[in-house]
C-alpha cells in the first residue's frame, strides 16, 4: 500500500507540469527510497551482503538454479511474458538475485508495466551493472546483478514518472522476501 500511496502522491505531484518534468521533491523521494530499502527487509532475511564478485563453474550453477533460472542468469536467456508469479505480487518486501541473493529491488519500485515481466521504475543502487546488448540487432541497455554476474534483463525509456525508467526484470531470476 506504501508504494501506491507513493506513486499516486507523485503522479499528483506532476499533475500540473509536462510529463517528463521531474522536480526536485521527487528526485529527493526516489534517492531516500533507494537509500532506505533495507527498511523492507525482513529481520532474519537471508541475503547478501556484499557485492564482492562471486565466481562459479557452470557446472556448480548447475548444481542450485533450476534449468529455467540457468538459461536467463548465466546464458542471458528470456522467460515467457506473463509466466512468472512475481508479476502479481504485491506484498511489501525486497527482491533479491535467485543466483546469489543479493537485494536488487524493493516492493516500493514496482509496479506493473503491462509487459509481462515484473518492472521497477529504480532499484537498489550499487547492485546492478549494465551493458549493451545487440542481441536483437537493435541497441537495448541490458543489465546484471554485480555479486554473481546473473543476467537479470533490460531496462528501457519508457517506464512511469518521474525517472521514466522500466527495469523489465526476468522474474525466475528473482526471489522475493516479504517483510
Amino acid at each position: 500500500m506504501q508504494r501506491r500511496h507513493f506513486l499516486l502522491t507523485l503522479a499528483a505531484l506532476l499533475g500540473a507540469r509536462p510529463a517528463f518534468a521531474a522536480t526536485a521533491k521527487d528526485a529527493a523521494a526516489i534517492d531516500e527510497m533507494r537509500k532506505n530499502w533495507k527498511t523492507l527487509l525482513a529481520k532474519n532475511a537471508e541475503i547478501a551482503v556484499s557485492t564482492e564478485p562471486l565466481e562459479r563453474s557452470n557446472a556448480v550453477w548447475r548444481q542450485f538454479l533450476t534449468p529455467a533460472q540457468y538459461h536467463v542468469l548465466r546464458e542471458e536467456g528470456t522467460e515467457v511474458p506473463g509466466s512468472s508469479p512475481l508479476n502479481n505480487e504485491k506484498r511489501a518486501g525486497v527482491f533479491v538475485c535467485a543466483g546469489c541473493a543479493l537485494p536488487l529491488f524493493t516492493s516500493q519500485m514496482k509496479y506493473d508495466s503491462g509487459t509481462g515481466w515484473p518492472s521497477f521504475f529504480t532499484s537498489i543502487p550499487d547492485h546492478l551493472s549494465n551493458k549493451k546488448d545487440y542481441k536483437i540487432i537493435v541497441e537495448r541497455d541490458e543489465y546484471h546483478c554485480v555479486r554473481c554476474g546473473g543476467h537479470q534483463g533490460h531496462v528501457f525509456d519508457d517506464g512511469p514518472p518521474p525517472t521514466r525508467q522500466r527495469w523489465c526484470n526476468n522474474g525466475v531470476a528473482l526471489r522475493f522476501i516479504p517483510a
